[in-house]
């Protein structure tokens, strides 16, 4: 049974960042930039104990009014943002599978 993952990449700046895809590929979370590999890790493991609660999501709307969602650890601080959608139906079933691909344990190193 195919599973989502983590793709944690180094940037040409020399920043990490992580994102999340789906079983099918499809990439359904992205994060933000990080200064080091161990920042992206640790936000890694915040996507995976906050995703799987339903309340810790967002949907809003973006600046060309079309949805999209935002994920937030329990402090409230964003850990990851989707795509833009084309209806709000569409983000919420981007939501859904977040919650189930995101507690996934398997995290490619991309550029390792």
């Amino acid at each position: 049974m195919a599973t989502g993952h983590y793709e944690l990449k180094k940037s040409s700046k020399g920043l990490y960042h992580f994102i999340l895809k789906a079983s099918n590929g499809e990439v359904i979370l992205s994060s933000e930039m990080y200064a080091s590999k161990a920042s992206a890790e640790n936000g890694i493991v915040s996507v995976q104990s906050n995703a799987p609660h339903e309340a810790q999501f967002e949907v809003k709307i973006s600046s060309c009014n079309r949805p999209y969602f935002v994920l937030r650890a329990k402090n409230h601080q964003v850990i990851g943002t989707s795509q833009i959608f084309s209806s709000e139906s569409a983000a919420k079933n981007g939501v859904r599978s977040v919650i189930k691909h995101g507690s996934t344990p398997h995290v490619r190193d991309v550029n390792a």
